[in-house]
């Protein structure tokens, strides 16, 4: 994108002040007609950002606010700016009452941002999730009923999420990516100092991670042959440390089962099928399907609850259901997908059993947004 601004109207010629990759979703002059603001979007880039171009130097600033902004406009006194804000679809987080299944589900956590991969605390006081209602997407926590929001997390990368409680319920292990869709590391946050760390391991593109239910260690997966892009299943100590492979497969979002004996994930079959595998822990390194299963919607739409599995089937993508380790049976528990579009990432069931969260992607919109104070 060449941005050519004229310096006069009276016969002198314009200029290229600066060049930039990719295209403008809108420019702005600031109050004192020194800089402009742009909407900028690069291309392999998830969103757009907010630039500031000081027309003197052509020197460049990103603004620490605005998630996909467009269209930028400035007050006349320069002190704020406002930008539409396009969503692609907001998910919000429901529950539904596994007891009373005649009870329809509650809209618990809702914005016109996203909300994902939603998850209890173990002692079911709390729901961790990632979000980009604060701007770029970030874990935050809430009451068991959705009260209280708490943004925890203040990355600013483009993409965080996956939220997992330790066992005690004192941190949450996630992943975070700084560019696009690589470069993802794993962090722990202590919900008490709220400072995100990096467990360092020697595994490019850690993601999706769990805790074991003894603490010392954390699944997850990772590139470990990037040219051929298969992301294996690993686990590390909690503190950090080497990896060690648990498949020869590729998978994704490892759980801990509740006995400690194996580690089950989603992957993709030869049939093309998502489907649910186990790699065993006690010795490591063998896998298989779980038996009787049928394939999965997606591959973030199932949790372990354990007896069994919460999951959308392939068969039947709107319609919750479980199926039954000891039976190998499949009973359908409620049709979620009335009058929505499609689901989105994450299952949690609460400790004691009795509600499913779950969340929906509906329809896209746009927010206006105005940033106050602006200099």
């Amino acid at each position: 994108m060449d941005c050519d601004f004229h310096a006069g109207l009276q016969g002198v010629a314009p200029r290229i002040v600066r060049t930039f990759s990719g295209w403008p979703f809108g420019i702005a002059w600031t109050g004192d007609d020194k800089k402009l603001v742009l909407a900028q979007g690069e291309f392999g880039v998830d969103h757009n950002v907010l630039i500031e171009l000081t027309l003197a130097d052509a020197s460049i600033r990103k603004l620490p606010f605005g998630e996909n902004p467009e269209y930028p406009v400035i007050s006349a006194k320069g002190d704020r700016i406002a930008f539409s804000n396009q969503s692609v679809g907001s998910n919000n987080i429901w529950r539904l009452d596994l007891t009373q299944r005649q009870t329809p589900p509650v809209r618990l956590i809702s914005s016109t941002r996203q909300q994902f991969c939603p998850q209890y605390s173990p002692d079911g006081k709390h729901i961790a999730f990632g979000s980009t209602r604060g701007g770029s997407a970030e874990i935050w926590m809430s009451d068991a009923d959705g009260s209280n929001l708490l943004q925890l997390t203040r990355l600013g990368n483009p993409a965080t999420g996956t939220p997992n409680w330790s066992p005690d319920g004192k941190k949450i292990v996630f992943d975070s990516r700084q560019s696009g869709h690589a470069n993802a590391n794993i962090y722990v946050i202590d919900i008490s100092e709220r400072v995100a760390r990096k467990v360092v391991t020697n595994v490019a593109d850690a993601s999706t991670p769990s805790w074991s239910h003894d603490s010392e260690w954390i699944y997850f997966i990772g590139n470990s042959t990037p040219a051929r892009g298969i992301e294996r299943i690993y686990r590390c100590p909690a503190a950090g440390g080497d990896a060690m492979a648990l498949s020869m497969m590729s998978g994704y979002l490892p759980l801990e089962s509740f006995d400690g004996n194996m580690v089950y994930f989603a992957a993709g079959n030869i049939a093309g099928k998502t489907v649910l595998e186990t790699t065993s822990l006690k010795p490591t390194g063998t896998e298989s399907q779980v038996e009787g299963m049928p394939p999965l919607s997606f591959v973030a739409n199932w949790t372990i609850n354990g007896n069994g599995v919460y999951f959308f089937p392939e068969q039947f993508p709107k319609t919750l259901s479980y199926f039954d380790f000891a039976t190998k049976e499949v009973r359908q528990i409620y049709e979620v997908g009335k009058g929505h579009n499609s689901y989105s990432m994450g299952l949690s069931v609460s400790p004691d059993g009795r509600y499913l969260l779950y969340n929906v992607a509906e329809p896209s919109s746009k927010d206006i947004m105005l940033v106050e104070h602006f200099h």
